[in-house]
């Protein structure tokens, strides 16, 4: 049985194998859409969430299977104190996968260690979002025809953004990939991700404070938003959430072909008017978080038929 922790919890091989199945799940769902006749999925939400729950919900109905679970730590035991532990001992008895997101890092990995049934974390605190990361991936492969030879622009949020941290830590395995990570002062990658993963791969990046600096030599703009919820001062917040907002003008720097992302949900950051651009995928994007859900789900039930063994 495997679980995923972490987008690193796959070999390349298998992460391409994953992407080939995702591939063929956009392009032929009738053949799939009784694979999970009878199974269910269990969402454990501690924390609020609409893409990522209901992308998973989504992906499973059209498996065939159904789902359960609940959308806040409120609505669930974990309100009387009981522990993720305990609660995820007790789903493994009503649920044949389960996606656990929570506030706390590591609860995703706790769950994983006392389950009998997949285990896959929708993220935890600040620390990772794994399925999102793939479905990252597998935009810029759908997209672009490959994950390597890229030069990638990160905005925003570089501190706290899980799914920054997640995105560089997978493609860095790429090869000739190079960062640059787009940010104001207070909010610059940690040093864990600086020093121990692209300094400690030599891998290529930069640090600059202004997108229209460097739109312009861009393959992809992977724009975040300052997230409030992980300031403990309200003043920051303030002062930092409209820093970057990417609109029309600076649009017309970027090359013909660069795309720019969004893991959402999007605040201020991007303007609306650069929604109806053809380079802006970032609701493209949403649609293939299904697909890969659908795989991941499918790997993780019948690893024999789907190549995890």
């Amino acid at each position: 049985m495997r679980h995923l922790m972490s987008p690193l919890d796959f070999t390349v091989d298998e992460l391409s194998r994953l992407m080939d199945l995702a591939g063929d799940v956009e392009r032929n769902p009738e053949k799939f859409a009784h694979e999970c006749d009878g199974k269910i999925l269990a969402t454990l939400f501690y924390e609020p969430s609409t893409r990522t729950r209901l992308s998973f919900e989504s992906a499973m109905l059209r498996l065939g299977g159904r789902t359960l679970g609940f959308a806040t730590a409120d609505s669930s035991s974990a309100a009387k104190g009981e522990s993720v532990a305990d609660t995820i001992r007790m789903i493994s008895c009503y649920a044949h996968i389960c996606a656990v997101r929570h506030p706390k890092e590591g609860a995703a990995l706790v769950a994983s260690s006392k389950a009998r049934i997949p285990v896959i974390n929708a993220g935890d605190g600040g620390h990772q979002h794994p399925t999102q990361t793939l479905t990252d991936m597998l935009t810029i492969r759908s997209l672009k025809g490959r994950l390597d030879n890229l030069t990638i622009g990160l905005c925003g949020d570089l501190k706290f953004g899980r799914t920054v941290h997640s995105l560089i830590k997978s493609l860095v395995r790429y090869e000739n990939v190079r960062f640059v990570l787009i940010s104001p002062e207070e909010l610059r990658i940690p040093s864990y991700i600086r020093d121990d993963v692209l300094k400690a791969g030599n891998i290529p990046f930069e640090e600059v404070r202004h997108i229209e600096d460097v739109i312009g030599s861009l393959d992809l703009l992977y724009m975040t938003r300052v997230q409030r919820e992980r300031f403990f001062n309200e003043e920051d917040y303030v002062r930092l959430k409209d820093f970057y907002v990417l609109d029309r003008k600076k649009m017309e720097l970027a090359g013909k072909d660069m795309l720019v992302l969004h893991p959402l949900p999007r605040v201020n950051e991007i303007s609306v008017e650069v929604d109806d651009d053809p380079r802006a995928v970032y609701f493209k994007q949403g649609q293939y978080g299904v697909y890969i859900r659908m795989a991941l789900i499918l790997t993780l039930l019948y690893p024999e038929r789907y190549g995890l063994c």
